[in-house]
Formats: C-alpha cells, structure tokens, sequence
C-alpha cells in the first residue's frame, strides 16, 4: 500500500511472466513525504484514476508501452464507464527488496533479485520541467544560468524553461535523492537511462499537449516505470494533479495547493519536517518520521471542500467530460487562490 492507493493483487508475478491486479485510489493525500495526511479529500481518489486512465489511453494511442490494463475490476475502457472509475487495472513488475545497512541502500541486492524477474520496476522517479514554479526545489538545487535562463538569482513568479528538462531521483529510499546521470545510471540498472529519458520526455510532450488543449499550463511532472521484455513501459499512475503540477490562468492546481497552504497556517510542522529530515541524515537512519517532533494539523473543513472541488472540476475539464458534479473550472481555480 501507498500513502493515496492500495493494490489488488489478482496474479503475482514470476520469473516468466507479469502478474495482474489494480490500484485502488483512496482520498488520502500526502505532502512532504509525510504519508497520510489527517483530512481525506473527497473525490480525490477517483479524480487520479480518472485522469490517469485518460492519460494512459492517451499514450497507448501514440504507441508508448504501459501497464495499464483499463479500469474496474473487469479492466475496461474508460469509455466504456458510466461513472468516475476508482480502480485502474495494471500488469503487476517485480519490486525487489532494497536493503537498508550501515546508513547506505544496497541496490546490487536488489538488481541481483531484479534479474530473477519477468519484469520489475525501475527504482527511479523520472521528473521533466517546462516551467519552475515557486516551490519547486529545483530553485534550492539549481542556479537559473545552469537551466538556461539568463539571469542570477530566482525570480518570485513562475519561469518558463528555454527547454524541458529531465532530472532523476530515487523512488524506494525514505528521502528522495535528486541524481547525477552516472549514480542514476547505476541505480536504473538493465534499464537504460537515455531510454527513461527518452519516455519521459514524450509523456511530457502529450500531457502538455493536451494540458493546453484543456486550458491549463503544465508546469511539471514524473512517471515511474517498469522494465520488462527488453522495453521501458511507463507504470504507476500518471499525469494528475498529484503527479504532475499544471497552472490555471496563474493558479496552481494540484497537490501544491495544499502544500503551500501548509507552509502558511502550520510552518512550525513544515520546520519540523526538514528538521527531522536533516537529523535523519546525520545520524544514517532511513526513516525520518519518528524524528519528528510534530505532527501535521487538520485542515479546515472549508479549505477540504475547496480543494475537492479543485481536483473535481480540474478532471473535468483536462478530460473533456462531466465526470463530477463541480463548478466550473474557472471557479473552482479562483476559490483556492485565496487558500
């Protein structure tokens, strides 16, 4: 189980083949890396199914390998749904043990036990950008010139990107680690990095594609993927608003909204957060959270509701369907612009 989805296991995969289940999306929702958060956000997990089924069909359509199955437990298509499906039907990769010892994750084990599989999933998260929004912590890794721009110090908007950009970092250590190509290379295993590339830079393509179409501003993204049969197939869920952040006439909509709300009612917890991060990372302890002297708060119940009606109205319009009873887009973009 994820922090936002748990699996249904129809067919575990072996050696000589990949097995079969589904993802079943809840309302839960995590921000920095903390795992559930205390307030489902109702709608939610049938808003990421949705738009990740669209998506998938999408690339499937343009001739990019996935996983995806369908939706339901019959794995249909989403035209063939009346109502906003919560379950997405994907082939099941092996995911190896990462051993964790004397403060350094041991992926020559995993690989070892990669290499027994029909399939298995690459232990990355592949990130592109087109833009570099406030928050986004390439601003705190990264000087403007190295990306192209033509300026010294960050600006407070979003920056648009001369040309996207792919980063890697890992996707099972408790800390995501942003990668240099030769420490990704090695972690990516028989996976070939210009091939991770490669995908990324076309599910970027499509989703901004068809963000635009839609009226929205796709600002950033990741996919994960699996590596079976030779071939790089993207995997997990992609191109939502928990994935991937978009912009609507100027305004976030995704999971950043409550990112940055939380960073403005509950900065003592966001503290406490890089604060238990950074001992963890002192004292070589992989998990941080038990070093955290706080715990998120609640969000208000007002704040829940518009933030519901954000991912619901989003959906229905990057989808181009009525899928949720929502206001329209507009509306429901200017309600979180005062969150």
């Amino acid at each position: 189980m994820t922090s936002v989805k748990e699996f249904v296991v129809e067919r575990e995969p072996t050696a000589d083949d990949l097995g079969a289940g589904r993802f079943a999306f809840t309302d839960d929702y995590s921000v920095f890396d903390w795992g559930k958060m205390p307030d489902p956000i109702p709608g939610k997990g049938a808003s990421l199914c949705t738009m990740g089924a669209y998506n998938f069909e999408l690339l499937e359509e343009s001739g990019v390998p996935t996983h995806y199955r369908g939706v339901g437990p019959d794995a249909e298509p989403l035209s063939a749904v009346a109502e906003p499906p919560r379950e997405l039907a994907i082939e099941l990769a092996t995911v190896p043990d990462l051993p964790f010892a004397d403060g350094a994750y041991d992926y020559d084990a995993f690989h070892a036990e990669a290499r027994e599989a029909a399939g298995f999933v690459v232990p990355l998260e592949i990130v592109f950008r087109n833009t570099v929004p406030v928050g986004s912590s390439l601003r705190s890794r990264t000087a403007p010139r190295e990306v192209g721009l033509d300026c010294d110090e960050w600006p407070d908007e979003v920056v648009d990107l001369p040309e996207p950009i792919v980063e890697f970092s890992t996707k099972y250590e408790e800390q995501d680690r942003y990668l240099d190509e030769a420490e990704a290379d090695r972690i990516a295993g028989a996976a070939p990095l210009s091939e991770l590339e490669s995908v990324a830079r076309e599910v970027n393509d499509l989703v901004t594609e068809r963000a635009a179409e839609a009226g929205f501003v796709h600002e950033d993204g990741k996919i994960e993927c699996v590596y079976a049969d030779g071939e790089v197939r993207v995997a997990d869920v992609v191109g939502t608003f928990d994935e991937n952040r978009f912009a609507y006439d100027g305004q976030e909509v995704s999971k950043e909204v409550v990112r940055q709300h939380y960073k403005r009612v509950a900065p003592e917890w966001v503290d406490a957060v890089g604060d238990a991060k950074a001992r963890a990372d002192a004292e070589g302890v992989a998990d941080w959270r038990p070093l955290c002297e706080l715990s998120p708060p609640s969000l208000d119940l007002a704040v829940v509701e518009t933030v519901a009606d954000m991912y619901a109205a989003g959906t229905n319009a990057y989808t181009g369907a009525d899928w949720f009873d929502a206001p329209p887009v507009a509306d429901a973009v200017d309600a979180v612009r005062d969150l």
